[in-house]
């Protein structure tokens, strides 16, 4: 079971998410479909496990986590989870397609609302930062060394913005030093204003 998700994440990695079949895996595993089968009823099944499998690599215990305080907890999840996801954007990509109930997946977001209720949060608000804070996460982690593909590079964008006619574009203008925002700075910022904005919610509950 180990080697067949292994495979199945490489050939994502490698190929993207469209390559992975249980005949292409099948084939690089040098055996045949029907041994597949034994293991994954269909497809969905193995992309389960792959999905988990990158859930997998967020090595963090519940009882950590609670001891650092929720917003700490949230920030070293979502840095975390950012890291693990981006290594495979490809197979991160998968997550779009359904919400992840693999054991891995399941025990991180339990280790997260867990720290949210424990701080006061109501279970619906703890409900739903979990799960803006996930999609925050993997919406970043796809867009991982996306720019490239015959896109222009941030060299090139930041010469563009620093061209424009300040005429047409003088607020693009004053703030064409600062752009294009890297991905990363770009996060960080945005994690930081989802998390304030929770601190109010649940102050104001």
């Amino acid at each position: 079971m180990e080697r067949i998700v292994s495979t199945a994440l490489q050939i994502v990695d490698d190929e993207g998410a469209d390559a992975l079949s249980m005949r292409t895996l099948a084939q690089r595993l040098g055996s045949g479909t029907a041994t597949l089968y034994r293991h994954f009823d269909n497809r969905a099944a193995l992309v389960a496990h792959v999905v988990d499998r990158m859930f997998g690599a967020v090595e963090l215990k519940g009882d950590e986590l609670l001891a650092m305080g929720w917003q700490q907890a949230l920030r070293t999840v979502a840095h975390t989870m950012f890291e693990a996801l981006a290594r495979h954007r490809n197979a991160a990509r998968l997550m779009v397609e359904e919400i992840p109930l693999g054991p891995n997946a399941m025990a991180l977001r339990e280790h997260c609302v867990a720290v949210l209720l424990d701080s006061g949060f109501a279970p619906r608000l703890a409900a739903h930062a979990y799960a803006t804070l996930a999609r925050y996460v993997l919406g970043f982690a796809i867009q991982v060394n996306g720019h490239g593909g015959g896109q222009l590079d941030d060299a090139h964008v930041s010469a563009v913005f620093e061209s424009a006619d300040p005429a047409l574009f003088p607020a693009t203008v004053t703030v064409a030093g600062s752009l294009p925002v890297p991905l990363e700075e770009e996060f960080s910022f945005g994690l930081d204003l989802l998390l304030n904005g929770l601190a109010h919610l649940r102050d104001d509950a």
